[in-house]
């Protein structure tokens, strides 16, 4: 079965209240071949935030996938595609620090994909967030939303 995923990350403040969704789009399965869903946390990055929906995504679609699978994640994160397909080899080979030899930002969350990407056939792509891309567009909002839905639960006794 093939599987198209988006993912997104947001932050309210840099750091700040964050919100991670994702969207898996296949035949088969949900609302017309769709799932969605999105989290928020009180005390995030943009980074760890787009990092934690490519998580989400990896544990969603490892527990409901029909194997065998692949799946094309898109993200708008240059941070995580570039992360995924060319520094992670190297920031493991070299005990978990970058070119300049300063420990790895995020890394447990960055162990953690790297786990979760062990064995799977994945593909990645980059897009330009807040394009054209109608997906792209609805994790968006749909992260944003989680932020606004926390930082109203916090704020309201």
């Amino acid at each position: 079965m093939n599987y198209n995923i988006f993912t997104d990350g947001a932050c309210s403040g840099n750091p700040g209240p964050g919100a991670w969704a994702f969207l898996v789009l296949t035949d088969g399965f949900g609302d017309e071949g769709k799932y969605s869903t999105s989290g928020a946390v009180e005390a995030a990055t943009n980074q760890k935030m787009e990092l934690q929906a490519v998580i989400e995504a990896l544990k969603w679609i490892t527990a409901n996938g029909v194997e065998p699978f692949t799946a094309m994640i898109t993200t708008d994160s240059v941070y995580v595609k570039d992360g995924v397909t060319s520094w992670l080899a190297n920031w493991k080979q070299n005990g978990w620090k970058t070119r300049a030899k300063e420990p790895v930002k995020n890394r447990e969350l960055w162990e953690e994909i790297d786990r979760l990407v062990s064995g799977l056939t994945l593909e990645w792509k980059w897009i330009e967030g807040h394009g054209e891309d109608e997906n792209n567009k609805f994790v968006d909002k749909l992260a944003v939303k989680a932020v606004k839905e926390l930082k109203r639960r916090l704020t309201c006794p």
